[in-house]
């Protein structure tokens, strides 16, 4: 089922093929001019370009999806202009709750690699990455009739996991090596519990858990129960849609609600700390009255 945006520019074309035949579904203009197109920019935008070229003439010649094949079309002529181009946001396709949530946490891992450096560190990999992310939505509003499809998924995942690598990786310069052997560090050793982060990603306006935020939460209880640490902050925040005193209530409620669903797992609440910062700490910067769903949050982390 595709989405308003998208059956809204169906419809159009549909319009425009009732008056000038056939043609209207042949000349795709943005395909067009985005094949032709010299890219410029970052290395990171004109690597992105590259990436919804191939998946918008994808879309067109193989999946026979004209809308996508245009939208994604015009987002890679951006790219190919020097802008950034996000990746696609969760709210303006139409998914199940538990795709929804999936997908939501999906993208904060992409963003949150983006704000740590990923596009200036490893251009081509985080392009990858986004494209992949963008198939991956396209595809599961489609709900994958085709196993293939998941190919699209699969690639994210290496494609972010490998991105996280790299924007994480201490980047040691000759005067600060130390000597072989003095540090054994062994590669597969879980991560330190005082350096995990867990984020809980919210519908909008919404304070409700859904199945996603639910695995979260199980997985926060999960790791405090094997490593306790000594605190754990609970941080609600919000978009920047409504007013900043809404937005700092509703990011309290979501806390709150985390904080509960914690306690209910077992966890000690002497030893959860409340905080709510509204849309005071944006992980994606969006102007005001913006529907950002990176950003709807609450961020788990321990002491």
């Amino acid at each position: 089922m595709k989405t308003l945006r998208n059956l809204a520019l169906t419809a159009g074309m549909l319009a425009l093929a009732g008056t000038t035949g056939c043609t209207a579904f042949k000349s795709f203009s943005e395909v067009d001019a985005l094949n032709e197109a010299q890219a410029v920019g970052s290395p990171f935008t004109q690597a992105l370009a590259a990436e919804y070229r191939d998946f918008a003439n994808s879309e067109l010649k193989d999946m026979l999806d004209y809308p996508d094949a245009l939208h994604f079309a015009r987002k890679g002529l951006a790219a190919a202009a020097g802008d950034v181009v996000l990746p696609e946001p969760v709210a303006d396709w139409n998914l199940d709750e538990a795709h929804l949530q999936e997908l939501a946490a999906a993208r904060g891992r992409l963003i949150v690699a983006y704000d740590l450096g990923g596009r200036e560190i490893a251009p081509e990999v985080a392009a990858k990455a986004q494209g992949k992310f963008d198939c991956w939505i396209e595809g599961q509003e489609e709900n994958w009739s085709d196993a293939g499809d998941m190919a699209c998924k699969d690639e994210f995942l290496k494609y972010i996991a490998d991105l996280e690598g790299l924007v994480q990786a201490p980047q040691p310069t000759a005067e600060a090596a130390a000597p072989a052997g003095v540090f054994e560090v062994d590669a597969s050793a879980p991560m330190a519990t005082e350096n995990a982060m867990y984020l809980v990603f919210f519908n909008w306006d919404s304070s409700k858990l859904g199945s996603g935020a639910m695995s979260v939460i199980d997985a926060v209880a999960e790791e405090v129960s094997k490593n306790p640490p000594q605190s754990i902050n609970v941080v609600g925040h919000t978009d920047t849609s409504g007013s900043v005193k809404y937005n700092q209530r509703l990011a309290l409620k979501r806390a709150n609600m985390v904080k509960d669903a914690l306690v209910k797992r077992g966890v000690d609440p002497a030893i959860i700390m409340i905080d709510a910062k509204g849309e005071s700490e944006l992980l994606v910067e969006t102007p005001d009255n913006v529907r950002e769903p990176a950003n709807r949050r609450v961020n788990i982390s321990f002491n």
